[in-house]
């Protein structure tokens, strides 16, 4: 059993004395008892109040000058955030034992009185009516009662998510609810949805967990737009159908994230993947409140094809293609993420993962494997903050693609695209110099203002690059010539003439 430090018992001696003083009952319920238990450090706390929980809330934010959040104005649930610290406040369902009856899983459903707490904190006194102790000690998760998940669908993920993160089992008559159940999820709050969604992604090697998912029909009620994916044929290369081709995509980055194994991966699978303090801090940095780039890459990697089946066509040799699904699929995961209300950072980031999934392998010159500077800088400003996130998750595409038939030497040849490309991004808080500005064009040649002056601009800075141009009379030449006219200045590809789509 874990104990409580000096910290944590003052602060919630402090929020006591608040509760004390105005006559408010309180009991430390759910997370806080479950994790105290199996010693787990915590600092998310549950307290059942004989009270309204959203003024509670209020009432102990101002006390502690603390922020506060109303979290479910129907069942009165309020938040308290503090510094290092989050404390949800909700209204006693009936007494303490009809609440607990009223929860969730069992080992969810233990309490222990906040003030008799506080007298002693080295001992809990259980109250504990659904024997969620004894589920704590056989690591199981297991519903309250029958009712209990359809009750607040939310749960039905919630289960899923708790199992991931505890190492437990799910007890068989819960599963079995789940899947009855599972429909209901459609019906939960999008934020609500996407809490429990990003703390599944982010414990460790969450592929199989989506794989179950899948089992207890969840996913699809989750995310709809995949169902068509189910069956859905893919070219010759490919093991799976698209559906699991998308779970494997998942379990293959979990894989090349050094974050689980991959039971399909050939031995020296992972030797020539690039890995550095660096990306790996790169995956770990915040995107959005509770989202990493490592979480967000994942969600990715299940929606990068999720476009396949609407742009599907066949040839009459029976050879399918799958023409623009990355940019119909940027569309279709941009509305997914607005639904489960994702921040405009987290949608835009991985819109731009599923739009380019495909760039990195699309960039190589036709006399050489390695794309040119050009086509690199192209590509590190096309995808800007989601660049490293794109190169991870094509090469657990194309793990996912050819499974145990994977070609090691083709493997290399992709690994070695992802070290060329990651080896010319500029050290993190540098520049090139710039050559000229727009006031440099203006004065030369008399160009007014307007986005003529930017395309200039971009010529000179995408030459800089590509190691064409290195003073600032060889910039002037260059937009002097392309001032002449379209045949005279540096031709400029499109995604699709650089990509060969």
């Amino acid at each position: 059993m874990g104990v409580a430090d000096a910290g944590e018992i003052r602060w919630l001696a402090r929020v006591g004395r608040l509760l004390a003083d105005r006559g408010v009952t309180a009991y430390l319920v759910g997370g806080w008892v479950r994790d105290r238990l199996i010693g787990r450090p915590t600092r998310d706390i549950d307290l059942a109040v004989a009270g309204d929980g959203l003024e509670v809330a209020r009432l102990v934010a101002d006390g502690l000058g603390a922020s506060f959040v109303p979290l479910d104005e129907v069942n009165r649930i309020g938040r308290v955030v503090a510094v290092g610290w989050t404390l949800d406040f909700a209204a006693l369902q009936g007494d303490i034992g009809e609440d607990l009856g009223r929860r969730d899983f069992t080992i969810n459903a233990i309490a222990v009185e906040l003030s008799g707490w506080l007298e002693d904190p080295a001992h809990l006194a259980l109250i504990d009516p659904r024997h969620g102790a004894d589920d704590l000690r056989d690591k199981l998760v297991r519903a309250v009662s029958e009712g209990a998940l359809a009750a607040d669908p939310i749960r039905l993920l919630r289960g899923v998510r708790l199992a991931a993160q505890l190492g437990f089992a799910i007890e068989h008559g819960t599963e079995d609810l789940i899947r009855r159940d599972a429909a209901l999820i459609a019906r939960v709050a999008g934020e609500r949805v996407r809490e429990e969604v990003l703390l599944l992604l982010a414990v460790p090697g969450p592929g199989r967990w989506l794989a179950r998912l899948d089992r207890l029909r969840l996913l699809e009620a989750l995310f709809p737009e995949m169902a068509a994916a189910r069956g859905a044929p893919q070219p010759v290369l490919h093991q799976w159908d698209v559906f699991e081709h998308s779970l494997q995509t998942v379990q293959a980055l979990d894989f090349l994230l050094r974050e689980a194994d991959w039971e399909h991966a050939p031995p020296g699978t992972l030797g020539p993947v690039p890995w550095s303090a660096e990306i790996a801090a790169h995956f770990d940095g915040e995107v959005g409140h509770g989202s990493t780039h490592r979480t967000l890459a994942k969600l990715a990697a299940l929606l990068h094809d999720v476009a396949k089946p609407q742009t599907m066509t066949v040839e009459p040799d029976g050879r399918v293609h799958f023409l623009g699904h990355g940019e119909t699929g940027a569309g279709i995961s941009g509305a997914i993420l607005a639904r489960l209300r994702f921040s405009a950072r987290e949608v835009r980031l991985v819109e731009t993962m599923v739009r380019h999934h495909l760039r990195p392998t699309q960039m190589g010159q036709p006399d050489s494997e390695m794309p040119s500077r050009r086509a690199v800088y192209r590509y590190l400003r096309d995808t800007g903050e989601a660049a490293i996130d794109i190169l991870y998750l094509s090469l657990a595409d194309h793990l996912a693609t050819r499974g145990p038939t994977l070609d090691l030497s083709a493997w290399q040849v992709h690994t070695g695209v992802v070290a060329h490309v990651l080896a010319q991004r500029e050290p993190p808080g540098s520049t090139p110099p710039k050559l000229i500005d727009g006031h440099d064009i203006m004065d030369t040649f008399g160009e007014p203002p307007g986005p003529r002056l930017g395309e200039l601009l971009e010529l000179v800075r995408e030459a800089q690059a590509a190691g064409e141009v290195a003073s600032r009379e060889e910039a002037l030449a260059l937009v002097k010539k392309a001032l002449a006219g379209p045949s005279a200045g540096q031709p400029k590809l499109s995604e699709e003439e650089e990509t060969g789509r």
